[in-house]
């Protein structure tokens, strides 16, 4: 006799989808394959978007009523998404889980997914910014360890600056993108501003001396135009002493780098001085609009759980500060990382604010007006903190 029992009955797997910008080669594929591999009542279907189209897709999904479980916001649009209403408060389900403590992750990564009191994300993974040094070329002009205020990474450039050679003192980005605004705000933060307060004395002061590096010819004149990665092969080609970059890099540096290499923590005004320092990549946000709120977390949890083996697998930071990297084998690597994860203890994230595109594009402006002498730096970041207030107030 045909018998019902058993397995005709099993209930077909929940299916969540899953949306970030990674490629084959890095976490989410990996990461959702290994679930789907361990899991028999969820099913994980991953889809990559393109960077250029990552928040006009998602929202143009959930306009319509398909947006997917879980999405990878670029961290300075977290806000904005929550403040639309569009994502589930996790603050509930995350103060019950066994896997995710907010106690254990950077203050950084963290309160870029807050907004209004709650929670609306959870980190994916983080980055930051430093000061890589040759210390093959410090060496050779007399300068025995990296500057930790601005004048001395003022004089330090003016030293290490041979136009015979080609080779200028500091290469950094202050291109008119979210990278600009990436390297500047922690200048700004230093000194005493903020996201909010750019026209600041300090944040004045910090816009002039970056001109100042620019005027002199300590730095590339398309440092306005290039990228982060673009200045750092400048420096990674033995073309600039000193670059601000990030850990995404290390990789490339210790295969193409042909010197000593090192990261010291960003410079501050003066040494009494309040450290910050840029803070990016990703968090995981649920829409509010998931059928599956429960078995979603639980691929959150997931998901947190292999932050231990971020780094080892990809290469990426964890958002997690209590998390241990083992040694890479590569010496010069290994002390880059310590002096990253050092940083991410100052890391603030930009904003946060719903408002934060047109935030950004103001200081955006300020760079390219006060950097080609459109404006002086104090006209330049006075218009911008007449768009930051009229869209913040």
């Amino acid at each position: 006799m045909f018998s019902l029992a058993g397995s005709a009955f099993a209930a077909d797997p929940v299916t969540i989808q899953l949306w970030a910008v990674d490629r084959p080669d890095q976490p989410t594929p990996a990461l959702v394959e290994d679930f789907n591999a361990s899991h028999t009542d969820i099913k994980v279907q991953y889809r990559q978007l393109q960077f250029a189209d990552l928040m006009s897709d998602v929202m143009r999904a959930y306009a319509v009523g398909k947006a997917p479980d879980i999405y990878a916001v670029d961290v300075p649009f977290n806000a904005m998404m929550a403040a639309k209403g569009a994502l589930l408060d996790l603050t509930d389900m995350v103060n019950s889980s066994k896997v995710i403590n907010i106690d254990d992750y950077y203050s950084g990564p963290i309160a870029s997914a807050m907004w209004d009191g709650k929670l609306y994300g959870v980190p994916k993974s983080t980055n930051t910014i430093a000061l890589y040094y040759n210390a093959d070329m410090l060496k050779s002009a007399g300068i025995t360890e990296p500057p930790k205020t601005w004048d001395e990474l003022y004089e330090d450039a003016k030293k290490l600056t041979d136009k015979k050679k080609g080779i200028y003192g500091l290469a950094f980005s202050a291109q008119a993108t979210e990278e600009g605004t990436f390297q500047f705000l922690p200048w700004v933060q230093m000194a005493g501003g903020s996201w909010d307060q750019v026209n600041t004395e300090g944040g004045v002061k910090a816009l002039r001396l970056w001109k100042k590096f620019l005027d002199e010819g300590l730095a590339s004149p398309d440092t306005i135009s290039r990228s982060q990665w673009d200045s750092t092969s400048t420096f990674i080609a033995g073309n600039a002493a000193m670059s601000i970059s990030g850990p995404w890099e290390l990789d490339r540096m210790s295969k193409e780098a042909k010197f000593d290499y090192k990261v010291a923590l960003l410079p501050v005004p003066e040494e009494s001085a309040t450290r910050s320092s840029a803070m990016g990549d990703y968090n995981w946000v649920v829409f509010k609009s998931t059928k599956h709120p429960k078995e979603t977390f639980k691929v959150l949890e997931y998901l947190a759980e292999q932050d231990k083996d971020m780094f080892q697998r990809f290469g990426q930071l964890p958002p997690e500060q209590n998390i241990t990297i083992p040694s890479t084998g590569d010496p010069k690597k290994d002390r880059a990382l310590q002096a990253f994860q050092e940083q991410l203890k100052y890391a603030r994230p930009r904003g946060p604010s719903p408002e934060w595109p047109k935030i950004s594009k103001a200081i955006q402006d300020a760079l390219q007006a006060a950097l080609t002498g459109a404006s002086s730096p104090k006209e330049a970041l006075d218009q911008a903190q007449v768009v930051i207030d009229r869209v913040t107030q």
